[in-house]
């Protein structure tokens, strides 16, 4: 059994050939279609605690181009990005995004209304990534790419309390310990794979989504960790507003939420997407 099936079981991998790049999913599962769409450095595989904890739902979850194993966009933007995920589906979804891909999320909304029912953005970027420190911070972390190293010891690291808070400690989530040896590995795998992190990390900076929310009409739910260090709450009240959406914050939880509480995420999710 390869680690792709352990992190994320019960669904399948596909392969889909879209605007010349190679898009990996896991798809799987019965019920209401739901997307998840992970952050700038992540890949599918960040879901791997969440993920199990979606009944009744058929999952799509894809590594967005330049991420684990789909390969770059020639010219990389959260606008193509979502055009790809546009393309991969055959029906309307509910849809998660996570950090960047709450803006991918938004922009798939906002250019694919047709596609899109319900819409969670959970520690959502497109507000202080637009900042010029974020581009500075965005861009090293796509040329030095940490996660790749680390990720290198993902073992050793899923294994060790000390190497955990080391790793995620302070600026990715709030409290390391809720992290189990299977949120560890979903998220340090997809970044020793990664082809073009560092495209994908100025094409966020790049997009500033507040210009075209008045677009997005679909319902929506704004999910945020209290002490996220990433993207401060206060972008969450921003998005909130703007959208006419109730924001849930989560106590004492950091960036990673999907992994740091899944359980509280899942049960939002699901509320949220099975109400009327």
């Amino acid at each position: 059994m390869t680690h792709a099936t352990i992190l994320l079981p019960g669904l399948e991998e596909r392969l889909y050939e879209r605007r010349g790049a190679l898009i990996r999913t896991f798809e799987g599962g019965e019920g209401p279609p739901l997307l998840l769409v992970h952050g700038f450095g992540g890949a599918a595989w960040n879901f791997s605690e969440l993920a199990p904890r979606l009944h009744g739902r058929r999952l799509i979850i894809p590594d967005l181009p330049g991420h684990g194993a789909s390969s770059p966009l020639p010219a990389p933007t959260l606008t193509g990005f979502a055009d790809v995920l546009a393309e991969i589906l055959d029906k309307p979804v509910d849809v998660l995004g996570h950090s960047m891909g709450g803006v991918v999320a938004l922009r798939l909304a906002e250019r694919h209304p047709s596609l899109v029912r319900r819409l969670v953005l959970a520690a959502a970027a497109g507000i202080s990534s637009s900042t010029r420190i974020a581009e500075l911070t965005i861009a090293l972390t796509g040329i030095v790419q940490p996660g790749r190293i680390a990720g290198r010891r993902v073992g050793r690291v899923a294994r060790s309390r000390r190497l955990r808070k080391f790793v995620f400690g302070g600026f990715e989530v709030a409290n390391p310990d809720l992290l189990t040896e299977r949120a560890v590995h979903g998220f340090l795998r997809g970044p020793t794979m990664h082809t073009d992190a560092l495209g994908a990390g100025l094409a966020l900076v790049a997009d500033d989504p507040r210009r075209d929310l008045d677009r997005v009409r679909c319902p929506a739910l704004i999910l945020w960790g209290a002490r996220d260090k990433q993207v401060p709450l206060e972008d969450g009240f921003e998005y909130a507003r703007r959208l006419g959406a109730p924001l849930r914050v989560i106590a004492d939880c950091g960036h990673l939420l999907i992994g740091e509480r899944p359980d509280v995420c899942a049960r939002a999710v699901l509320e949220f997407t099975d109400s009327r």
